[in-house]
């Protein structure tokens, strides 16, 4: 039973959150990327990719096309020349708080037969349980996996 309704809400999630980055370069995985430099401190090229199990190389190919659309930008380390953090521009910090909101807007919707109260409570409780079952993981690299946007999948 467990296994059913976990199924049934993540395929629902996945093909919400895949409606609602749509906009994006490469869907959810381009939301993840952007989510991942908007919300940490700047990480390398080589961090990002291996963070979100992205082969460096299909990374490369992805930074360029953030930036050929104003959502992000390299800039080179301070402290290690050949490195480049990638930065989120304030047009990148934009575009990710409407896709955050749509992604808000789709998990109210599917979960729109809970009263708030348990929809508070459910989160909380899937929050404490996934939190158990892997103690440390790297949420945004866990959900690039669960979704199939890294090799490892």
């Amino acid at each position: 039973m467990l296994g059913w309704s976990l199924t049934v809400l993540l395929r629902e999630w996945s093909a919400r959150v895949e409606e609602a980055s749509r906009d994006l370069p490469h869907g959810v995985r381009g939301y993840q990327v952007l989510s991942a430099v908007v919300h940490d401190a700047p990480p390398t090229q080589a961090a990002l990719a291996a963070r979100l199990g992205i082969d460096r190389t299909v990374m490369t190919y992805l930074l360029d096309k953030f930036e050929g659309c104003d959502l992000l930008e390299r800039r080179q380390d301070p402290s290690d020349r050949r490195a480049r953090r990638i930065v989120p521009t304030d047009h990148g910090r934009r575009v990710l708080a409407e896709v955050d909101a749509r992604v808000a807007q789709a998990e109210e919707e599917l979960l729109s037969t809970l009263p708030p109260e348990d929809r508070r409570v459910l989160r909380a409780l899937l929050e404490h349980a996934a939190t158990g079952a892997a103690p440390g993981e790297d949420r945004c690299a866990a959900v690039a996996r669960s979704a199939g946007l890294t090799q490892e999948a």
